[in-house]
């Protein structure tokens, strides 16, 4: 590992020809280009303005919901996960959450402080930046429906605040000004009994452990559910449960999970998932969409 700095500004972490399978849950994945770990957003800032403006930027929290390709990532990789860290109680009584804040340790934040609606955050095992990309959920709840207001920086550095009458958000999926990224989130939230939302938030974590396979490496939920089904059904349906593809196999525990059991490759997974989309659609008529992002290039 080779470590650099192109700008003596710079007060973050420059890792050039990083394994980006130290940065993903399903540790897999080849090499960034170039991998950055700012100091805070001021770092960010400055680092985003020292790019090309063509250049790829890629973002990754605790690398959960990511396939890397093992022909590694061109262009710029940012770790926001124990950098973009900020999260506090706003004036306007809001709470204010960095984009490397995991989903988890929000819901705890909150509950601590007698504040309810953010219980669901801790069975999403990725960050607040992550979560807000794809409108992520659990148990019920949405992060798009908690949000009052978001800030993004652009690839000049230059930061915004946003409201979510900007943004088109869907189930897994939202779009809104090209260019920008989510670097925090502001949540809205009521009063409430500390004793039950940490209650509640234990029931969660426990429902999680019992129904999902926590103890290997994962990615979360592999594939969106279609309207008015879930895809965890309709693979188990197929008698996809267990099936494997070199060392990455779909959980026994949840159909919905391919775990690695110990040394599968980027290709092993994502044949995997193509073998499970064409089996379903082929039993069922029903083509699952990823709900994994994939990223680079192959071997």
């Amino acid at each position: 590992m080779m470590s650099a700095k192109s700008n003596t500004n710079l007060r973050g972490q420059l890792l050039v020809n990083e394994p980006m399978s130290r940065h993903t849950s399903w540790r897999v994945g080849g090499p960034a280009d170039r991998l950055y770990i700012p100091a805070d957003l001021d770092d960010l800032a400055i680092f985003l303005a020292t790019l090309p403006s063509q250049e790829p930027v890629h973002w990754v929290g605790l690398g959960s919901n990511l396939l890397v390709r093992e022909g590694g990532v061109r262009g710029a990789v940012i770790v926001t996960s124990g950098a973009l860290s900020g999260l506090s109680i706003l004036d306007t009584g809001m709470v204010r959450a960095e984009a490397g804040v995991p989903s988890a340790k929000v819901a705890r934040f909150c509950a601590e402080r007698e504040l309810v609606g953010a219980e669901f955050l801790a069975g999403i095992p990725g960050t607040v930046g992550g979560a807000l990309a794809m409108n992520a959920g659990a148990f019920g709840g949405e992060t798009w429906k908690i949000v009052e207001a978001v800030e993004t920086i652009d690839h000049h550095g230059e930061r915004r605040t946003r409201r979510p009458g900007d943004y088109k958000v869907d189930y897994r999926h939202v779009a809104g000004p090209v260019g920008e990224w989510f670097v925090a989130a502001h949540f809205r939230l009521a009063p409430g009994d500390t004793a039950n939302g940490k209650t509640l938030i234990k029931t969660l974590l426990a429902k999680r452990s019992a129904t999902q396979p926590t103890q290997l490496p994962n990615a979360g939920s592999v594939f969106k559910n279609p309207p008015g089904d879930h895809a965890a059904r309709l693979i188990e349906a197929s008698g996809l449960k267990g099936i494997c593809e070199g060392k990455a196999c779909v959980s026994n525990l949840h159909a919905n999970f391919i775990v690695n059991q110990g040394g599968a490759t980027a290709a092993d997974i994502e044949r995997l998932i193509s073998r499970i989309q064409a089996t379903v659609e082929n039993l069922h008529g029903i083509t699952l969409e990823p709900e994994v992002r994939v990223i680079g290039e192959r071997a």
